[in-house]
């Protein structure tokens, strides 16, 4: 069975009685080659088990079964349960959990499911998800070695951008903290059923065993990178004054301890100037 033809698709769906939902952001891979790349590039192998979020019909979920120990895929919708268990009968190391990648109990999940073991994650997350998905990934330190997502193209330039330049942003400062991120590959529009608006890219981020930087106080860290990105073209010393209560003539030298101008943007800082920044602000708090 091809589940990237477009036929194959709405004939299954019409057996099943099975219908878009628009607010889940669903659009269906019809491009084969897509897949195996995400596959074959997101760490999979016989010694490792994969971790799957949205599965569509099972095209992704395939891929990742027959090159993983063992695949557990996390499915919103539970619509496509007689789908999936048409497409996936002939594997045996499969297993689907219906529910909300953001409520879920991950940890508890990775204890049942995994129990120890290697784990990567591969996911074509919907457009609307994509920043809280990644963060909940990284922020609970779950036992993974790698996040391989396809995310819209703009939201992937934004992750991968360096932190330090104009591309980058608060997720992409947050994406740094914990990992190394690197684009893999585009997909077009067209590769996909209903076509999306925009493209996207496929993108891996490779867990750091420990923190690229060290800072005094993370969620100090992070409330404070959420603050000075938060008026991104504008000098960073006003919402940063406003947010952590520091007078903004304390708070310009600060900035310039850590080799920053008083007028600076937050996009002009890099991690180790960020990291130093939170610790000079919380020494003085």
């Amino acid at each position: 069975m091809q589940l990237t033809d477009l036929g194959t698709i709405r004939d299954l769906f019409s057996r099943h009685g099975f219908s878009f939902t628009k607010s889940l952001g669903q659009n269906f891979l019809i491009n084969p080659s897509v897949c195996p790349k995400i596959a074959e590039m997101g760490g999979c192998g016989e010694n490792v088990c994969a971790l799957e979020i949205g599965t569509g019909v099972g095209v992704l979920t395939r891929e990742l079964a027959i090159r993983t120990k063992k695949t557990v895929a996390v499915e919103i919708d539970r619509g496509l349960e007689p789908i999936l268990t048409e497409t996936l009968s002939d594997l045996s190391n499969v297993e689907i959990v219906f529910g909300d990648i953001t409520e879920i109990d991950l940890k508890k999940l990775f204890r049942e499911k995994f129990q120890g073991e290697e784990v990567v994650v591969c996911a074509n997350l919907p457009y609307y998800i994509t920043s809280p998905v990644i963060m909940r990934l990284l922020e609970e330190r779950l036992p993974i070695s790698s996040v391989t997502v396809m995310v819209q193209k703009e939201a992937a330039e934004r992750i991968c951008a360096k932190v330090g330049s104009r591309e980058s942003g608060a997720l992409t400062v947050a994406v740094n903290y914990y990992s190394t991120p690197k684009k893999l590959f585009g997909v077009s529009r067209g590769s996909f059923a209903p076509s999306p608006n925009v493209d996207s890219a496929v993108i891996r981020l490779d867990i750091a065993r420990e923190n690229k930087c060290s800072v005094r106080d993370e969620k100090l860290f992070f409330r404070m990178v959420r603050a000075a990105f938060s008026q991104r073209r504008k000098q960073m010393i006003n919402p940063l004054s406003a947010e952590l209560k520091i007078p903004k003539e304390k708070l310009a030298e600060i900035l310039e301890t850590v080799g920053a101008r008083a007028t600076a943007r937050a996009e002009e800082l890099d991690m180790n100037q960020l990291a130093a920044l939170c610790d000079a602000v919380y020494y003085f708090k």
